[in-house]
């Protein structure tokens, strides 16, 4: 077999093999059970006596929410104030300028939403200073807030009949304490270890082969590469990310580096069995994902490695694979996983440019993000797909004549309206921005040329680098086709408006949804109860995401992906 495959084929054994362990100890330390990190209890107890909070206050689910949006509104003058000014800030040894208000408000909301989206290159484009206390502490409080959002959803799941859903700012800091900062800083040793910078020196002037000078940037990469990925942040501390070799040194690094895109999203379902006691319901979740993302890696794996039929029309030898934009360090089979990887999840770090991608291999990365609910982003992937079960449990229930339940609760019209806003919002965000886009691009060339012209690609692939963008705003995703001039007043303000919406919005509904439920009362199963944990109904919620993703998505996939595959084979 090829080396290449047997490598991509180790990394997703290996990620199952160890998500497994991890979501039994990410379940332990939701409930409050014993761990071996309970020795970080001093000194999460000093935080919350400094903060004057009680941790173990009970919440509503109104009330939790209140805290989780408080906290972020908070962050985004925090961050919208450091990225202005940060050419006045200490750590800028480069002397790097302070970023536009329209790019400094994208890229604060980019960040506070686990979107981390990029309309700048990480060298110049922010300090040290912003590095560490802008996109660092980001990426552990959004990755904690979408854990703790899910650990509410998963104390309402378990409940019988309550009120409450747990505190937010317990489950928050547990979220970095006990899970986040020891997996960060075990990676982050392996890096500095095969040679990613960790330090505050500024550039460094090198001579290269040729003899001509170089200047080098360094600085504190090692410290922020490892929360970016398990947190699935995904924002590059280099402008060309995980391609970078200073970011991604070797193929150890590479190796961990995806592994760790995809472990937490994969041990959280696991947590869930846990958690609820019902490891069926668990496993036939994690069964769906699972194919649905090896499907991505299949297909991804099979175009990139089979190489590009235009470039072999021209005598150039493809036997490597479509090798454009790709690192020949890592390999096509490498990229083309970390590509399934990084959209599957809403992580959006690269290590190959999908720009450079062939058609369906974009077009998959753009469905993975679209469906949004394979493995998806830390805690709010579940959340995601929890909206489609809900859905999936009254659709079956009024086809079988049952009435339908979940959990032992009674799914009702009320939680089936919050779920559907919640899966059809994404579809909407997504279409009407490229929709705008393209009506601009149209009808209004003069204001498109005056933000630099947009687009390096008319056509088809023009058309999916708009959709693409859209796509990964609305999925919190981050990643882009970057042949799309995006840092304008146009792509920043609107892409920060897709941005808020796709976020907050599902959080808000999901909470929601788990809150009604855990009110009700339990009704105990019966012959009549229609059984969640079923291979049967993992392929009716699997049929129920795909038919609402066809429906929204097929006729612009087909304008852009699947015109360009056309045109080239």
């Amino acid at each position: 077999m090829n080396t290449e495959l047997i490598g991509s084929i180790a990394q997703i054994v290996l990620m199952i093999v160890l998500a497994y362990p991890l979501g039994k100890y990410i379940a332990k330390v939701y409930k409050g059970e014993k761990t071996c990190l309970d020795f970080m209890a001093p000194v999460e107890r000093f935080i919350f006596k400094v903060s004057g909070i009680d941790p173990k206050e009970e919440m509503s689910w109104k009330s939790f929410l209140k805290a989780l949006l408080t906290i972020n509104l908070f962050w985004f003058f925090w961050g919208m104030l450091l990225l202005y000014f940060q050419q006045y800030l200490p750590l800028n040894p480069d002397g790097n300028p302070g970023q536009s208000s329209h790019l400094s408000f994208n890229t604060c909301i980019s960040f506070m939403v686990n979107c981390n989206l990029q309309h700048y290159s990480g060298e110049s484009g922010l300090t040290y200073f912003t590095q560490l206390f802008v996109i660092m502490l980001f990426q552990f409080i959004t990755a904690a807030t979408g854990m703790a959002a899910l650990a509410g959803v998963f104390r309402a799941m378990a409940s019988n009949s309550a009120r409450t859903i747990g505190n937010f700012w317990d489950l928050l800091m547990k979220s970095c304490t006990r899970i986040l900062l020891p997996m960060a800083l075990i990676v982050g040793f392996i890096l500095i270890v095969q040679g990613t910078p960790m330090g505050f020196d500024g550039k460094m002037k090198l001579t290269t082969l040729e003899g001509t000078e170089q200047m080098v940037s360094q600085g504190p990469a090692a410290a922020i590469i490892p929360i970016k990925q398990l947190g699935t942040n995904g924002g590059g501390y280099f402008g060309t990310n995980s391609s970078h070799p200073l970011e991604n040194p070797t193929y150890l690094t590479n190796m961990l580096e995806c592994w760790s895109i995809l472990i937490l999203p994969m041990a959280m379902v696991f947590a869930l069995g846990f958690y609820l006691k019902r490891k069926r319901l668990a496993y036939s979740i994690f069964g769906v994902m699972l194919f649905a993302y090896l499907v991505s890696v299949g297909i991804n794996t099979y175009y990139e490695m089979s190489g590009n039929p235009k470039i072999a029309e021209m005598g150039i030898d493809q036997s490597a694979g479509a090798m454009e934009g790709k690192e020949t360090r890592l390999g096509s089979a490498a990229t083309a996983l970390w590509s399934a990887a990084t959209t599957a999840t809403s992580n959006g770090s690269v290590n190959g440019m999908h720009d450079s991608t062939m058609p369906l291999s974009g077009m998959m990365e753009m469905l993975n993000m679209q469906i949004n609910t394979w493995f998806g982003g830390v805690g709010v992937g579940l959340m995601n797909y929890y909206a489609f079960l809900i859905i999936a449990v009254f659709i079956s229930g009024l086809m079988v004549g049952r009435t339908p339940e979940f959990l032992g609760k009674k799914v009702e019209a009320r939680e089936m309206k919050i779920a559907t806003i919640v899966a059809l919002a994404h579809p909407f965000v997504i279409l009407i921005g490229t929709a705008v886009a393209c009506y601009y691009w149209v009808y209004d060339p003069a204001f498109v040329e005056a933000e630099g012209g947009w687009l390096n690609n008319p056509g088809f692939h023009g058309l999916s680098e708009m959709l693409y963008e859209y796509t990964s705003s609305s999925a919190n995703n981050g990643s882009g086709f970057e042949g799309l001039g995006d840092n304008t007043y146009f792509w920043n303000l609107t892409t920060g408006l897709a941005l808020i919406v796709s976020r907050y919005l599902p959080i808000v509904g999901q909470v929601a949804i788990a809150g009604l439920l855990a009110q009700k009362k339990y009704v105990p199963e019966s012959a009549g109860t229609l059984k969640t944990d079923t291979a049967t109904f993992a392929v009716m919620t699997l049929c129920v995401i795909f038919i609402v993703a066809a429906l929204s998505f097929f006729p612009a996939l087909t304008l852009g992906p699947i015109a360009e595959y056309f045109s080239i084979y």
